[in-house]
């Protein structure tokens, strides 16, 4: 006896109730008639009931079969529409999607690809996180956001990084300020913990410079921190202060009516990464605005200062890359052995 009903037998069912003949049931599924009554008698047997009455003109509904019929119309109704929601989201028919980024990414990339995205797939729709690198790994890792594009913060072993960006770091500050002097590249040596405003801990760009340039001493003197290049912004538009941001920062509009100096000897730069769940697949969708977003950057018209990565989204693979790091000629080097 079969004890397990399927699919199957719930359409063979209801095209012979809807239709009332095994012939033209058999038609619509492209079975052959035997098939299909052959399958009838498994349903039967398996619930122990029979479903219809057979007569030389006409097949008819028992009254058993009458009261499921609606019941199986819901069953097979639920599972096509989510079986075409399932294939809509597959073909980006539909679906949302969730970001988190670096706010200077997606000021001049993200919102171009996302409005190219749209003109193909107008019924995805997005949220965009703008949060500090700390808080962005954490969001991927727990699964709050599909993924991000922003700097690694100190990498989380379950999280795979794909450079897609590189930016030189420099100093910001008002056009009046000293160190706004020329366009040349200032030397980490001629600057001081005075008025200096420093990105905090939980941010990428604060742990790598604190990594990286901590033998300079700009953080060992008193100075002020801020956590966003927009509390940044409000901050160095007061005057008397600078910071040390990446050139893509400093060329989102709200920077561009301040002075941007690239710092040299040594050149330090970060990555931006794609930033994904390891041994987790993208969705459709997410694979799809990725490959608009790559080819936004290839289009783009970079600042200088900064460069494409050697590894893109369609190159990724599963291996965490390990992050660039200076060498030892360009790391700085500790006061004690500064040149005079």
């Amino acid at each position: 006896m079969l004890r397990t009903v399927s699919l199957r037998h719930l359409r063979c069912f209801v095209e012979v109730a809807d239709s009332g003949s095994f012939t033209i049931a058999s038609s619509r599924l492209f079975l052959t008639q035997s098939s299909l009554t052959a399958t009838i008698q498994q349903f039967e047997e398996a619930v122990g009931l029979k479903l219809f009455d057979r007569t030389t003109r006409r097949v008819a509904m028992t009254d058993a079969a009458l009261r499921f019929k609606i019941e199986a119309d819901k069953i097979l109704n639920h599972f096509d529409s989510a079986l075409s929601d399932l294939q809509a989201f597959s073909q980006s028919q539909q679906g949302h999607i969730r970001i988190a980024a670096a706010a200077s990414v997606i000021e001049q990339f993200l919102v171009q690809a996302i409005s190219t995205f749209r003109e193909a797939y107008p019924n995805v729709t997005f949220s965009l996180r703008d949060a500090g690198a700390q808080e962005v790994e954490q969001m991927v890792y727990s699964g709050m956001v599909d993924f991000a594009i922003t700097s690694r913060h100190k990498g989380h072993p379950d999280l795979v990084y794909t450079p897609l960006l590189e930016d030189r770091y420099g100093v910001a500050c008002r056009k009046d300020h000293p160190l706004a002097g020329s366009k040349s590249a200032l030397g980490w040596a001629s600057l001081s913990s005075d008025g200096f405003v420093a990105f905090s801990e939980d941010t990428g760009i604060g742990t790598y410079l604190r990594e990286q340039a901590a033998g300079w001493r700009l953080f060992d003197g008193r100075h002020d921190e801020i956590s966003s290049t927009t509390s940044l912004y409000a901050m160095l538009r007061g005057g008397g202060c600078f910071s040390i941001v990446p050139a893509l920062a400093a060329n989102v509009e709200e920077f561009k009516d301040l002075a941007f100096r690239q710092l040299k000897t040594p050149v330090l730069t970060r990555q931006i990464c794609l930033i994904t769940r390891r041994l987790r697949s993208l969705s459709p969708s997410s694979q799809r605005i990725l490959d608009v977003l790559a080819n936004s950057i290839r289009q783009a018209r970079l600042p200088p200062g900064v460069s494409i990565s050697a590894v893109t989204p369609a190159k990724r693979t599963a291996r965490q890359p390990t992050a660039e790091r200076p060498t030892s000629a360009e790391r700085p080097t500790s006061p004690a052995r500064r040149k005079s």
